[in-house]
């Protein structure tokens, strides 16, 4: 049985890597894992409330922040500590939120990651140590309790007249900071379908994918195991005499064809834009140009003659300078992304002016992909 089991599994690997080899004469195909993920399988959010204490003098100001006054006060009661009516004036404490994500299947015992953010009017964290604190989900359930020095990477200084800042002295991170005391729910040991949800959804990748999962499971078990619901979804189905796990661990390095839809992405504030290797733009004929108007006040004064009965007035000299550039008229045959990248260098176009042209391409019925304005 064992020598059974340590051929099959390396008949998997030998097939693994197989399709690997193949792929790697086309660069335009991936990994299944690299371009899917299992639906459930999925971080979760925590976020908790604390303190940091230890500041050296870049604390919360108690005045301007109550709510860090209070919970010093609610902390040293429950420490037995009576400071109710104590006049506080300590800036070496400053009120903290604290975030984190719990990874899926994350059980008890075990560390992760924490994220630490003044709320306050502390000027730095650095020097800083948490107090413990409770990390919830989003079903108000304790998850984690984190603890520990805060590692700050920017910092302050300065004096009177000047100050330097580096970076963001008010956030810093823990590593290993919080103790996981709740696991997170759900298993993976389930026999029923499992699902792949696609990052990027398109028909023909998810067809693709499918067609390259049932080839190599028609060898390796003996049937078909993957079936495209839509778009966006891939059902599986766990063969009997191998772990969910290890079945993953094979389907994931399976390489697939992508396949995405044409799309122009544009960001009008930084100018950048993105287009894709399938947009195609009918022939099309394209004039852009810019028309400058300048109007110049510039006030004069007019001087009546001594001893005349005239009032001095201001009057207004006003020029106008008009000019428009381009206007020059260029025919853009973009069958393929070579050619319309090459026809709007030669329009000698800047990030601005392509942003229009392409929007004026679409508007017009020529531009045969999606245009993305973000």
């Amino acid at each position: 049985m064992r020598a059974a089991m340590l051929a099959a599994a390396f008949l998997a690997a030998a097939q693994i890597a197989i399709y690997t080899a193949a792929a790697m004469a086309n660069p335009n195909q991936t990994r299944i894992k690299d371009v899917t993920s299992v639906v459930g399988v999925r971080p979760n959010h925590l976020v908790g409330y604390g303190l940091v204490i230890g500041l050296n003098g870049t604390g919360d100001g108690l005045r301007n922040s109550p709510f860090t006054q209070q919970s010093l006060q609610s902390m040293m009661e429950r420490l037995g500590v009576n400071i109710r009516n104590t006049q506080l004036r300590s800036r070496n404490v400053a009120a903290v939120m604290v975030t984190a994500e719990l990874p899926p299947f994350s059980t008890s015992g075990s560390r992760i990651d924490i994220t630490v953010s003044s709320m306050g009017d502390a000027t730095s964290l650095s020097g800083g140590t948490l107090l413990m604190t409770p990390l919830r989900g989003g079903d108000e359930v304790i998850y984690a309790v984190a603890q520990g020095a805060v590692t700050v990477s920017g910092f302050q200084a300065g004096g009177r007249a000047e100050a330097v800042t580096q970076g963001v002295p008010t956030s810093g991170r823990i590593a290993n900071g919080a103790l996981v005391e709740r696991g997170a729910p759900g298993t993976f040991e389930s026999r029923g379908p499992i699902a792949l949800e696609l990052r990027n959804p398109d028909f023909r990748t998810a067809v693709h994918i499918v067609d390259v999962i049932n080839v190599y499971a028609k060898s390796r078990f003996g049937r078909k195991v993957a079936r495209e619901q839509d778009l966006r979804l891939v059902q599986l189905d766990t063969p009997s005499n191998i772990s969910t796990a290890r079945f993953m661990a094979e389907v994931g390095e399976l390489i697939v064809k992508t396949d995405t839809p044409a799309r122009v992405v544009i960001d009008e504030r930084t100018g950048t834009i993105i287009i894709g290797k399938d947009v195609q733009i009918a022939t099309v004929a394209v004039s852009h140009g810019s028309l400058n108007i300048r109007v110049t006040e510039t006030p004069r004064v007019s001087q009546p003659q001594p001893f005349s009965e005239g009032q001095t007035v201001v009057t207004s000299d006003t020029q106008i300078d008009v000019n428009e550039a381009g206007g020059a008229i260029g025919v853009m045959r973009g069958s393929s992304l070579q050619d319309l990248v090459t026809g709007l260098n030669r329009m000698g176009l800047k990030p601005t002016g392509i942003i229009a042209v392409l929007q004026a391409i679409k508007s017009a019925g020529a531009l045969q992909a999606e245009l993305i304005v973000q």
